[in-house]
């Protein structure tokens, strides 16, 4: 079974770190594009990276220059390094991606379960 999964969620302190990483298990043929969302209390879920080729990626404004998303394709992983975190970057974070299970004709989406991150001031 095709699932994702996500860790690398905790809390920290403004301006601080964090790598969070996605991984997909199970049957896959093929993983096309992987993205980060992110969901802050009572706002909608935001699209904050996404990669492709390690030369296609796209990175929201709000956290231009402070994250950087990266991909293992050998081994199935995505992963969301932050830096200088804010406050305002508080939010559970989601592992989206379109992928073809094996057995399958089509890619399909699958998201991950979230994974917390909290930014204290």
């Amino acid at each position: 079974q095709v699932q994702l999964v996500e860790s690398g969620g905790g809390l920290v302190q403004a301006g601080g770190s964090r790598r969070l990483s996605c991984t997909a298990s199970g049957s896959i043929l093929n993983i096309g594009r992987m993205a980060w969302y992110r969901q802050a209390p009572g706002k909608e879920r935001e699209l904050v990276a996404t990669i492709t080729t390690p030369d296609y990626t796209f990175t929201a404004d709000s956290v231009k220059g402070r994250f950087t998303i990266s991909r293992d394709y050998a081994r199935n992983v995505m992963y969301l390094q932050m830096n200088s975190l804010k406050p305002e970057d508080t939010a559970v974070y989601f592992c989206n991606a379109f992928l073809r299970p094996q057995g399958e004709n089509s890619n399909r989406q699958y998201w991950g379960q979230g994974t917390q991150v909290t930014v204290s001031s």
